[in-house]
């Protein structure tokens, strides 16, 4: 149990906070002492904020052999009673119980933007049966259900929409900072906040699976004791007890004056050094919330920091991960560019093919008014057939047109394959057997792609694309970032080899993806980084950090951030180590006595915890 955890046994936060009120009181008494009394009213503050001290000690060595500063702290309140020094028995245990308060307290807002998602869980779903709508709660929806979402409710889990038009507040998912409008067919996600319509819902993803309860389980894998070096300022701290003991009887014996020996275990418990690493990590952890990421383990920063590669995938990485019109070539001088498009968003309308959407996406986009079709016929692995404005259409690849009797012309042929070339997927289109011209669909890039491989590569990172898309397509887009590695044709196991052989050859990688496929490479590299709203559950499994808004402008900040923490850990390291062992040198020589010891021991551990939480704030100018 820590000593949070026995503070809060006590009653909470507001006890904890009345209880050090009525500690500081007692001690003013004690040190002005405006009236005779029979008894030090320092005792007050030992019974309140030294009890606890010690019981949490004794529990600690008697089950766990854990010889940490409690113990420390212990013996110098037993050893300063004994001399009779009340009054610094006393301070000591309000200046630690005041040291931990307020530790918990910058850890607990380093970690609030976190602990957000879990509070965003929804609670309860309103599920439409033939008896009527019932409110049950969320945990008890099942796959298949029909759920109903009245306006300002949390979506209860995911989904898609089966009747009703409404706006859908999707900040805590994907960070986009306007409602996103929503209609049948369309996905939504628990925790997701329905703005403005009401809509009926099928549930498709619940409990565990859904959305929101992913970005928990992320959140709750976050933990700063997991870091190695989290590990060796415990084991320093070891050490310190021991000397500071030996230091302390070595004094005592030498000297003859207790007092010295009590001083000295006063100012050498190693709590500054202790708080230096999990208070840092944690700060940074919630640094990194604000910007988007969930870090899954407490040492992932760590790690993070020592990258010196930056491996991106590049669909849905650096590229919007969904299909889009780049272009559109007409054979026929009566079907200019926009009437095709058009017509063939008819025939594509009634189409579940992703490019068929994507085509119907691209026309509404550009305000097209798509004409009605009659006669669709789906034909699977070839495209689509349809009576569009009294003409039969084909949309499809050559095969299609080959089996209806159509001839691709030259220039057709020329036009495909330099889209081809760019990395583009071609719909050939026919009209009443002629052929008509194409569509070419392609993956676009992410605005602020290219900046971001900039700023990476300026944060001390060399950018590198590791893609499945064969050659010429993976060096178009890597001269337009800026990439000067690109290793293309990539199955999941070359990705993971490729990083293998380089952290074997002492370049640390830090990989960013977003698929199935990515997920070996995720675990693979020294730090994973998955797009937790396009990227697939089982690559953020895969991954130390996942980047909820998939904004990748902000992976610069991340690498940034990472090393800025090691220095604030290091800062701190230093820092503490020097002021325990100065302040051993005083108490030994006389100088500090329990009190002022006690003053100066303190005083380093709310530094260390004031150095740390400038890391919330933190952005590299």
């Amino acid at each position: 149990m820590s000593r949070l955890e026995a503070l809060l046994a006590w009653g909470g936060v507001k006890k904890d906070v009345i209880l050090l009120v009525l500690s500081a009181l007692a001690l003013l008494a004690s040190l002005l002492k405006p009236v005779p009394l029979p008894v030090d009213p320092a005792w007050i503050a030992i019974v309140l904020c030294g009890v606890p001290i010690l019981l949490e000690a004794f529990l600690g060595l008697v089950t766990a052999f854990d010889i940490k500063a409690d113990l420390l702290v212990s013996l110098a309140l037993v050893a300063s009673v004994c001399i009779g020094e009340i009054f610094a028995a006393g301070e000591v245990a309000f200046i630690m119980q005041l040291g931990a308060l307020l530790e918990e307290l910058t850890v607990a807002r380093a970690r609030a933007g976190i602990e957000k998602l879990v509070r965003l869980t929804p609670r309860t779903a309103r599920r439409l049966t033939p008896e009527g709508e019932q409110v049950i709660p969320a945990q008890e929806v099942r796959v298949g259900d029909l759920l109903r979402v009245l306006p300002g409710e949390t979506v209860p889990v995911d989904g898609v929409v089966r009747a009703g038009q409404t706006a859908i507040d999707q900040a805590v998912m994907t960070g986009e900072s306007l409602p996103v409008d929503k209609g049948p067919g369309d996905p939504v996600s628990s925790g997701t906040v329905n703005q403005f319509g009401s809509f009926d819902m099928v549930a498709e993803k619940v409990g565990e699976d859904s959305s929101i309860q992913r970005m928990v389980r992320l959140v709750q894998s976050a933990d700063a004791g997991k870091a190695k070096i989290v590990g060796l300022a415990d084991r320093w701290a070891t050490w310190i007890v021991v000397i500071a003991l030996s230091a302390a009887v070595l004094t005592w014996l030498l000297t003859g004056e207790l007092i010295r020996a009590v001083t000295i275990l006063v100012v050498f418990c190693p709590c500054a050094l202790v708080l230096a690493t999990p208070t840092a990590i944690m700060a940074a952890i919630g640094n990194a919330t604000r910007h988007g990421f969930l870090v899954r383990e407490g040492d992932a920063l760590e790690r993070l920091a020592l990258v010196r590669k930056a491996a991106f995938d590049k669909t849905g990485t650096l590229t919007l991960g969904a299909l889009q019109v780049t272009r559109v070539v007409s054979l026929l001088p009566q079907w200019p560019e926009k009437r095709l498009f058009a017509a063939a968003a008819g025939a594509e309308a009634r189409s579940e093919h992703p490019l068929g959407r994507a085509v119907v996406r691209g026309c509404r986009e550009q305000g097209l008014a798509i004409p009605e079709a009659e006669g669709f016929q789906m034909l699977p692995g070839r495209g689509v057939r349809a009576l569009v404005d009294g003409v039969e259409l084909l949309a499809g690849n050559a095969a299609l047109l080959e089996e209806a009797g159509v001839t691709l012309p030259p220039e057709a042929e020329r036009a495909a394959e330099a889209c081809r070339k760019e990395g583009c997927t071609v719909i050939f289109l026919a009209l009443d057997g002629t052929a008509a011209g194409l569509l070419a669909l392609a993956d676009t890039l992410r605005e602020d792609a290219a900046d971001t491989v900039a700023r990476v590569r300026a944060a001390g990172a060399e950018p590198v694309l590791l893609t499945g898309d064969h050659e010429n397509a993976a060096r178009r887009v890597a001269a337009r970032l800026g990439i000067t590695q690109v290793e293309a044709g990539c199955l999941p196991e070359d990705k993971l080899n490729w990083i293998a052989r380089s952290q074997a050859a002492g370049m640390p990688v830090c990989m960013v993806g977003d698929g199935v496929n990515d997920a070996p490479a995720l675990k693979q590299a020294m730090v994973g980084i998955a797009m937790g709203g396009v990227g697939s559950d089982i690559a953020v499994d895969a991954a130390d950090i996942a980047l909820v808004s998939d904004d990748i402008k902000e992976l610069p900040h991340l690498l940034g951030l990472a090393r800025r923490m090691m220095t604030t850990i290091k800062l701190n390291l230093t820092f503490s180590m020097a002021l325990n062992f100065a302040a051993i040198l005083l108490a030994i020589s006389g100088v500090l006595n329990p009190v002022v010891g006690a003053l100066v021991h303190n005083a380093g551990s709310v530094a260390v915890i004031v150095n740390s939480a400038f890391l919330l704030a933190w952005r590299k100018k």
